[in-house]
């Protein structure tokens, strides 16, 4: 009872502290800053902003994944590289077992995954999901690809609630995406210096 009682808790915490503000912690922060350049280049900038999602479209693709989003809101982030926005990042978390792994998906404009990586992953076992090799199945995927564990990714041995979640969450991400991304290509380099 007091183990069920502390993970509560530790969720909780993490919870408050991963989405209560506007902005996301700074080890998220840099996590994401070294994937995005490392996927872009070193001097792209990008712009972030909490992104509520509104009720029916969650509805819409919670019913579609059969999961339900981490909360109301996911991060979007706006890459830039040389005034040019190159890709849309989406930032959010998905319930391993215990506890949440927060993953990042990069879009080009069609809605083709550029790269989909697990920023943080917290459970204790389970943590080839964020093996390079294995989120690498995801790239050029889109919304309606298909994201079947065992027919169209791979499942790993240890790893099954993981690999479910975050497939599923990578899944959801694109179906968003799909449903938002004609006002987040709408976005200029100078709005972002702006700000």
């Amino acid at each position: 009872m007091k183990f069920v009682l502390l993970k509560i808790i530790i969720v909780i915490v993490l919870l408050l502290s991963a989405f209560s503000e506007n902005i996301f912690p700074q080890e998220i922060k840099e996590e994401v800053r070294e994937i995005i350049t490392n996927t872009f280049n070193k001097d792209v900038q990008y712009d972030y902003e909490k992104y509520i999602i509104p009720d029916s479209l969650k509805t819409k693709v919670e019913n579609t994944t059969q999961q339900k989003f981490f909360s109301e809101s996911v991060y979007i982030l706006k890459i830039f590289d040389e005034e040019i926005l190159s890709g849309v990042a989406l930032l959010d978390n998905v319930y391993g077992k215990d506890m949440p792994i927060t993953f990042l998906v990069i879009f080009e404009d069609s809605g083709k995954i550029i790269l989909a990586d697990i920023v943080k992953y917290r459970e204790p076992y389970g943590a080839a999901v964020q093996n390079k090799n294995w989120t690498a199945q995801f790239k050029k995927k889109e919304s309606n690809s298909g994201f079947s564990v065992g027919d169209d990714i791979d499942g790993i041995t240890g790893a099954t609630i993981s690999v479910k979640s975050v497939t599923k969450g990578i899944y959801k991400l694109s179906l968003l995406y799909k449903e938002i991304k004609e006002s987040l290509w709408n976005s200029s380099y100078t709005d972002l210096i702006n700000r």
